[in-house]
């Protein structure tokens, strides 16, 4: 194998051994219980990227798998092609299922992480997401809406982590879509 060839599968294996980790200095939640974080989550907010561009009415469903990892739906209704779109992955736990740090993926062998930094342990009706860099993030609710004073102490972490909150887009929630996942 030419000394290309082994730099370039080096550099294409770091790349991807680096997205499912999570951005310097946050922590993962400890404590963590599955069993109680599965089921529907709302988007109340996310940093923009590709894969949910112009979606509304943004939810995440979390059911166990055989395998021992988790199913992940999402769902949103796209306001500029006006239609439903859906994308189906499944996550693992990097380490300790006692700790909120997965990693998730949507596309065969490729993963990302998947940080739980904040959560609402007593009640598990809000949780603060990291992606593997301070490019993604978001906010979930067991609700459609959320509590302002909460979505601002979560905005006020993820700054102090050095997420660019000002960017965050807030998920419209309203019935104007239809019912119907098409």
């Amino acid at each position: 194998m030419s000394v290309a060839v082994r730099y370039l599968l080096s550099a294409l294996l770091l790349f991807l051994s680096g997205c499912t980790g999570m951005p310097d200095g946050v922590s993962p939640v400890t404590d963590f219980d599955v069993n109680r974080y599965l089921g529907t989550w709302y988007e109340i907010a996310r940093l923009d990227h590709s894969f949910e561009r112009d979606l509304e009415q943004v939810t995440a469903e979390y059911s166990l798998r055989e395998d021992g990892g988790i199913r992940v739906l999402n769902k949103g209704y796209n306001s500029v092609k006006r239609r439903w779109e859906e994308a189906e992955g499944k996550a693992l736990f990097v380490g300790d299922k006692k700790v909120g740090s997965l990693k998730v993926s949507f596309f065969g062998p490729f993963y990302g992480g998947y940080t739980i930094i904040d959560l609402d342990q007593d009640g598990y009706q809000y949780a603060l997401v990291s992606g593997p860099n301070t490019s993604y993030l978001w906010i979930l609710a067991r609700q459609p809406d959320l509590d302002a004073s909460i979505v601002r102490r979560l905005l006020e972490k993820a700054s102090a982590y050095g997420f660019e909150t000002s960017r965050m887009i807030f998920v419209a929630h309203q019935a104007s879509a239809p019912s119907v996942v098409r």
